[in-house]
């Protein structure tokens, strides 16, 4: 009897042992094809991927073998036609300059959207003068005429001292500073906008003679 009941027991634990199946949802459905207008989108956004990257390289190409250069600013000239300072150390001067604006590019027109030309003696602003935009063809230099005036400039003590030794050494020497913003036109279709410093260092005989006496010029970009 009590082995009888043992094996209807194991019977029963084999039973519930057997793993159920379970049969998939019917709410379960199959998934979708992708709509054709997803492919579409997929497509347009590869191939603008790949125009873009074309179009990089063969503007960076365009760039390396042509290799834009800057402009070139030399003073061919320039005059101090008076100068004045009063004790109180407060500057008044009048320079002429005849600057010589450069194209050095064999293949690219430049364009001047703004220039302008700064004064200096001893590091302290002086005077400043813009130009107004211009263009020049490939090797192509243009003259213009800037007349800078010093209105009042406080100067520090060790300024000066300076200018008053420069005066009786007859010779005084200050830098003009230009900056450009300048485009270069590629084969009219590529256009590179870019800023440039010009610094030139110049030698003047004190007034009324004032005479350039000498200068040099370096870029910054």
């Amino acid at each position: 009897m009590h082995g009888g009941n043992q094996a209807n027991h194991s019977h029963h634990q084999q039973e519930r042992r057997v793993p159920r199946v379970h049969r998939p949802s019917e709410f379960l459905t199959r998934p979708q094809p992708t709509h054709p207008a997803f492919w579409l989108v997929g497509a347009c956004c590869t191939l603008l991927w790949v125009a873009i990257i074309l179009a990089g390289l063969a503007i960076l190409i365009v760039y390396l073998v042509v290799k834009p250069k800057g402009p070139q600013l030399e003073i061919s000239s320039a005059n101090l036609n008076g100068a004045i300072l009063d004790g109180g150390g407060l500057l008044n001067a009048d320079l002429s300059v005849l600057a010589n604006f450069s194209n050095p590019n064999q293949k690219v027109d430049l364009r001047f959207g703004q220039v302008q030309l700064d004064l200096y003696f001893r590091s302290v602003l002086i005077a400043t003068q813009g130009l107004g935009p211009f263009r020049e063809r490939r090797r192509e230099a243009v003259l213009r005429y800037v007349r800078m005036v010093s209105s009042s400039v406080a100067l520090p003590a060790d300024a000066a001292e300076a200018w008053r030794a420069g005066e009786t050494g007859n010779r005084h020497a200050m830098k003009v500073v230009a900056s450009f913003r300048t485009r270069s036109d590629i084969g009219g279709w590529l256009h590179y906008t870019f800023r440039t410093r010009r610094h030139c260092n110049i030698v003047v005989g004190a007034p009324p003679a004032g005479v350039l006496l000498a200068t040099s010029c370096t870029s910054k970009h």
